[in-house]
């Protein structure tokens, strides 16, 4: 593969314009390691590792093709953008139908007054096949009412905001990912950890 290091992402792309498809490929291996990193942080919210590094390619690919320097950020940040959604995305219509999957790995053994969203929902990722029988059922009890809780108190956004902050993502990346107002990102994760500090107290 030809060697384009001398030369920043932003002149790469008006190559590209220009009819250079190697820059394609080059971008493509260059970011990888992001596709691979997102896929990581992506993974907890369902889908297969594989299948989400597939779909962030694409979405790697898309912004090669569509990104913009008189509109758009650096070409960093809007890849990081189109890598995401591309995998929330599938992730939305592989989840259509189901719960937010929070089915397997999830415990609520945590002190409630963390005020992280990770401190009272998903505490520590945990692996079940190192926890005895009555372990794995209290937790699958919990995070059956932990789930309804999520269900009947949040809205539509509020699940989306809780989603992707537990993959990591701050609020301004949620807002940049999902076209919302920074504030009102900030403003509605805010109100899920009020909810679910409530919930969790009346149970």
């Amino acid at each position: 593969m030809k060697d384009f290091s001398d030369f920043t992402d932003e002149e790469l792309i008006i190559r590209y314009r220009d009819g250079d498809k190697q820059i394609v490929d080059y971008l493509m291996d260059k970011y990888k390691h992001v596709v691979r990193s997102k896929a990581g942080r992506m993974f907890i919210l369902g889908a297969d590792k594989d299948d989400l590094i597939q779909e962030g390619m694409i979405g790697l690919f898309k912004a090669v093709r569509d990104y913009d320097s008189g509109r758009d950020a650096s070409f960093l940040t809007f890849a990081e953008l189109c890598i995401s959604r591309q995998m929330y995305t599938a992730i939305q219509a592989a989840n259509r139908k189901k719960h937010l999957p929070l089915n397997s790995y999830i415990s609520l053994y945590k002190n409630q007054e963390d005020e992280t969203l990770e401190g009272q929902l998903i505490g520590a990722i945990q692996n079940f096949s190192e926890q005895n029988p009555e372990e794995i059922l209290i937790d699958r009890e919990n995070v059956e009412a932990l789930q309804t809780i999520i269900d009947q108190e949040l809205s539509t956004f509020e699940r989306q905001v809780l989603e992707l902050s537990m993959t990591g993502m701050g609020y301004i990346d949620i807002a940049r990912l999902l076209g919302k107002d920074p504030k009102s990102t900030d403003n509605a994760l805010n109100r899920v950890k009020t909810k679910i500090r409530k919930a969790i107290a009346r149970n």
